[in-house]
């Protein structure tokens, strides 16, 4: 039995080569699992070893060639009622299992072929890549982080409204409840009612650069509000370049792909000249008054190189920043050690911004959901001794 249960583990470490997530819990459920079964039959440590260690469907077949190399029954992934699956002694020289020989043994099986891959390494690559600025990353890499982006949920930004509702925790009587409910007991009201404010997500506006500076971060972008605008229900989104442009409805498409392709097309200034002013302007004109309504956040993503008129930037800013619950400024050089908001543009608009937040790695993103989520009923103090604060820090 001690033999058994030396290869029994010998077999789990060979799964975990293979790329199967093997807890040292798994081991001993299935030791344990294997007292309850007749371990002479084959089938029976099979399927209980089978339930126990695969989690995923397309592992099942990958499992069945391990699992038949293993026990020494060259089959082709199916198993055959036999008497005790009698493990073999291996050597301790020979207990790290040949994936080569694996592999050219699994080319020999009729069911389609599952790719053995070593997943030893995949948490800290997985760890280097939220922390990769994007602009340094592969063609490769980005294909990852935009099914990560994709696959992202966002926290809603909840708000309080003046209407109330029914709320057994409510801090509020409901006069007439009450009143309705006293006249069965002859005017005494023996049974309280309470009500609430109701919570309702708060409309979020997204304006985005796509001038020649942002070049780089572009089509990452329109994955980002793609993502927003399938996880919110009260999303518009805009993007600039040298005029605005709204692509709320291209990016409500429920083909991604086929979303983002839209978006970039209709936009006739991608990767062009610069005005976060008279972009800004036409916004305040003519859409802010629609969709500024019911306490808006708004985010804006630019590096803040402006090559129009400084001071209409600074207007717009203000005239934003007033009718917007939150004004959030993201630029993705932020998040570069040293960087301070020195060119002109950024400089003018900085007074006027809520939050002031990095937007350069997967991580960023992260951190930017958890703090939408935490976003509070009324504006904060302004952020400007923050910022200042941050920027000391960095000098130091």
């Amino acid at each position: 039995m001690t033999t058994f249960l030396e290869n029994l583990l010998l077999f789990t470490n060979l799964l975990r080569q293979a790329g199967f997530a093997i807890s040292p819990q798994q081991n001993v459920e299935l030791a344990q699992a294997l007292t309850l079964v007749d371990i002479g039959s084959r089938e029976q440590v099979h399927h209980a070893a089978r339930c126990l260690l695969v989690t995923r469907r397309e592992q099942m077949n990958l499992f069945d060639a391990i699992f038949n190399q293993f026990w020494r029954n060259p089959g082709h992934g199916r198993t055959q009622p036999q008497k005790a699956p009698i493990a073999p002694r291996h050597k301790r020289q020979n207990q790290q299992f040949n994936i080569v020989t694996y592999m050219a043994y699994k080319a020999q099986q009729a069911d389609q072929e599952v790719e053995v891959v070593d997943k030893s390494e995949s948490y800290s690559h997985a760890e280097l890549l939220q922390q990769k600025l994007f602009s340094e990353m592969s063609p490769e890499e980005l294909q990852t982080i935009k099914r990560l982006i994709q696959e992202m949920r966002w926290q809603a930004i909840q708000r309080q409204t003046r209407r109330r509702v029914p709320d057994k925790n409510g801090n509020t009587l409901r006069l007439r409840q009450v009143m309705r409910t006293a006249v069965r007991t002859g005017g005494v009201p023996l049974q309280l009612s309470w009500q609430s404010r109701k919570i309702k997500q708060r409309p979020l506006v997204l304006i985005a650069d796509v001038s020649g500076s942002m070049e780089k971060y572009g089509r990452l972008l329109l994955q980002f509000f793609y993502s927003v605008s399938h996880s919110f229900g009260q999303v518009e989104c805009f993007v600039f370049g040298t005029r605005l442009t709204r692509i709320t409805h291209q990016l409500k498409l429920k083909n991604i792909d086929r979303a983002v392709d839209e978006a970039a097309g209709d936009v006739v200034d991608w990767s062009g000249g610069t005005r976060i002013g008279e972009s800004l302007r036409t916004f305040n004109r003519q859409w802010g008054r629609r969709v500024l309504r019911r306490g808006a956040v708004v985010l804006i993503v630019s590096d803040g190189w402006e090559r129009g008129d400084v001071s209409v930037l600074r207007q717009e800013m203000r005239y934003l920043q007033a009718r917007s619950h939150r004004l959030i400024w993201l630029n993705p050089l932020l998040g570069r050690a040293g960087y301070q908001p020195l060119v002109e543009g950024m400089a003018a608009a900085l007074p006027h911004i809520d939050d002031f937040l990095p937007v350069h790695n997967l991580q960023s993103l992260t951190k930017l959901s958890h703090h939408l989520g935490k976003l509070g009923q009324h504006r904060s103090v302004r952020p400007e001794m923050i910022i200042r604060t941050r920027m000391n820090a960095d000098e130091r």
